[in-house]
């Protein structure tokens, strides 16, 4: 998942609500805490939230929190290792991202180069900033079933069964509406994504590592034998076997592999999130103390732990799907259009992604003024948390398109849980990513 950092104007800035020195402007849409120098519709960078900023950067500009020598704490507030750019509530206003003078990156570049909507990570070879990853343990009780490289060639592979395409940010990607477009605001979900096919699988004989070496040296391509079969995979990965990984076991999602065969046509693969619990006690995804988030009106609604079982009981799960696609034996994909998905999904048996609004788009105003209706309160499958955000899906396009939006309270949950070193599977960039 890549991270940018956005040079963008400040806009509708006013006095902060409960800081003199304070004030709040808007940068995309969000809310944005920045200093009484800050003027109205000064160019500058815009690092969203959820994002690392270089240590030289940081180092520059004084933005990491030290002590002196008398033990008091100077600086500025990121941590020295972390340098975690979040979501907050400062003094009961909201704080989403963090936006620096364009004058803050003067070391690293000619600043009047910058234009608005350029996007930045390096400038000259030094970072300045990245996605933000946990450095926390993956939930893993047999790693070595994963980490031995296969010194033979693989029996059989699916050429056709294709990865799970990341949704982008949808304030950043307004400029992919056109209008007449048919569009969707569906629930975003907080779980591990799953896609399942019935598709092509070549068939290969199982040949020492040096042999088939020495045939591809020689250009001597293997034959193999095409079936129809059914695979399962994560984000990135087929599962072969369902052993290891990053929960250490993944028989949860062999469940759901089992309960397609016999029940997608022939091309059909079908993308979905895996929520609740994964075996036992242990939910999918993480969860967080909501004392931490210091929000007495927020711990007074939702409790005081975050929980994302959607409803599920200790140890069950479910899945809602939200994208099908149709793959001939050529390779050929065709999108399917969502009311086509949600007819399937109804004859197979399965859950789809709650759909909040169809329409048709007309202006970057009046679909912002749609999401916003949306966005923010209780998840309306599991009620007892908070919703992840939303989805905004353009329907009539060749290829899938898909743009999210999430909650601001939302935000603040997933800083707190990675601020823990808590590793979020749908970030975590390895072999056990999903």
């Amino acid at each position: 998942m890549s991270y940018n950092g956005y040079i963008t104007r400040i806009k509708n800035i006013r006095k902060h609500s409960n800081a003199d020195r304070l004030q709040v402007g808007e940068c995309f849409g969000n809310f944005v805490i920045v200093g009484l120098d800050t003027q109205e519709g000064e160019l500058g960078c815009y690092f969203p939230t959820d994002g690392r900023l270089g240590i030289e950067y940081c180092q520059e500009n004084k933005l990491i929190r030290e002590k002196d020598a008398d033990g008091n704490q100077t600086g500025g507030y990121l941590d020295p290792d972390k340098r975690h750019v979040t979501t907050i509530n400062l003094r009961k206003e909201k704080s989403d991202g963090l936006f620096m003078p364009l004058k803050s990156l003067g070391r690293f570049c000619n600043v009047d180069d910058l234009k608005e909507g350029d996007t930045i990570t390096t400038l000259n070879g030094i970072l300045i900033c990245e996605k933000y990853i946990p450095k926390g343990k993956k939930r893993n009780n047999n790693p070595t079933l994963q980490g031995k490289k296969n010194k033979k060639v693989e029996k059989d592979t699916f050429p056709f069964f294709s990865e799970h395409v990341d949704t982008s940010q949808l304030a950043y990607n307004t400029q992919q509406f056109r209008e007449g477009d048919l569009c969707y605001i569906t629930l975003k979900i907080h779980g591990t994504s799953q896609r399942t096919a019935y598709t092509i699988k070549d068939q290969k004989k199982i040949l020492p590592y040096w042999v088939y070496k020495a045939l591809t040296f020689a250009k001597i391509k293997l034959k193999s034998k095409r079936t129809w079969d059914y695979v399962t995979g994560t984000r990135r990965v087929v599962l072969k076997d369902y052993n290891g990984g990053f929960y250490g076991d993944n028989d949860f999602r062999k469940v759901w592999h089992d309960y397609f065969v016999g029940k997608l046509h022939k091309g059909e693969s079908i993308y979905y999130e895996v929520i609740g619990y994964t075996n036992g006690d242990s939910t999918v995804m993480p969860e967080c103390s909501n004392g931490k988030t210091k929000n007495k009106k927020f711990i007074k609604e939702y409790g005081e732990t975050t929980r994302f079982t959607y409803g599920c009981g200790t140890g069950q799960n479910d899945i809602y799907a939200y994208r099908m696609t149709m793959t001939n034996e050529d390779g050929f994909t065709v999108e399917m259009p969502w009311h086509l998905v949600k007819l399937r999904c109804e004859q197979m048996g399965i859950k789809y992604c709650p759909e909040f609004e169809k329409f048709v788009f007309t202006s970057v105003d009046d679909l912002m003024q749609r999401v916003n209706k949306y966005v923010e309160g209780a998840d309306p499958i599991g009620k007892t948390h908070i919703r992840e955000g939303i989805v905004v899906r353009i329907d009539n396009k060749e290829k899938f398109s898909a743009f999210k939006h999430k909650n601001f309270h939302f935000k603040v949950l997933e800083g707190i849980i990675k601020s823990d070193d808590v590793l979020d599977i749908e970030e975590e960039n390895s072999e056990y990513a999903s």
